[in-house]
């Protein structure tokens, strides 16, 4: 078990999460249920002999770690591999519902998640595919898969591949960049504000531009402060 700010976050738990699951516990020192958590998650990832880590966060003293889950309530918890997160619950949960939450992240990897690492080692599609055929909805291998039909030119193919799994806010934004794509919209050379600009005059009667001026947002993601501003002026617009 780490304690850990936001000072040493990006160390010991991105990083660290290349080697190993890990498990990041949102807690404060006021909240019973946080209290009441805890140990259990202590001991189930204790459990499993260092195949999983635990990362507790103090969110009244590490305000930027917490903001960055979006979180608004605790207890929170989190899974991360490879500095993504897979798995999450909040709220205070039942010792046998955390251990089996525990016991997922330190499984074995299947063939298929080997054929997913190595399909983001290598760059190529190949691997992913095969992953696919082993298990058609494995999200990683969807994600992936995704991101690379996008960057060669197959935004269509990304968006069929992108409806086997349900929404995640990585699948949002993978959805808005094919859809984007397939529009010929390049969000990385175009001027985005320019854009949202001038599809503002439109989104209320044109569910089109509504689309692509949504999609435009995702794309921002929630940290940029264009995203919230841009919000607004669309729901002034809308009603």
């Amino acid at each position: 078990m780490t304690d850990v700010t936001d000072a040493t976050f990006e160390h010991e738990v991105l990083r660290r999460s290349a080697e190993v699951p890990v498990v990041v516990d949102l807690w404060a020192p006021w909240c019973g249920p946080c209290k009441t958590l805890g140990p259990i998650i202590e001991r189930a990832v204790e459990a499993t002999d260092g195949a999983v880590a635990l990362a507790k966060v103090n969110v009244d003293e590490n305000p930027v770690t917490a903001r960055s889950f979006q979180v608004q309530s605790i207890p929170a918890v989190f899974a991360l591999k490879d500095s993504a997160v897979v798995d999450s619950f909040i709220g205070a949960q039942p010792e046998a519902v955390v251990a089996e939450f525990v016991d997922r992240l330190a499984a074995v990897p299947s063939e298929a998640d080997l054929l997913v690492a190595e399909g983001l080692e290598t760059g190529t599609q190949e691997p992913l595919r095969r992953a696919l055929e082993l298990q058609p909805d494995h999200p990683g291998a969807i994600v992936a898969l995704a991101g690379l039909l996008i960057a060669d030119g197959s935004p269509d193919d990304a968006l069929a591949l992108l409806g086997r799994v349900p929404e995640t806010p990585e699948i949002r934004r993978l959805a808005a960049e094919a859809r984007l794509a397939s529009q010929q919209v390049d969000v990385a050379s175009v001027a985005v504000d320019d854009l949202l600009d001038g599809l503002l005059d439109r989104v209320k009667d044109d569910p089109d531009a509504r689309q692509e001026f949504l999609d435009l947002l995702e794309t921002l993601g929630p940290e940029d402060p264009r995203t919230t501003a841009y919000r607004k002026a669309l729901a002034a617009r809308l009603f």
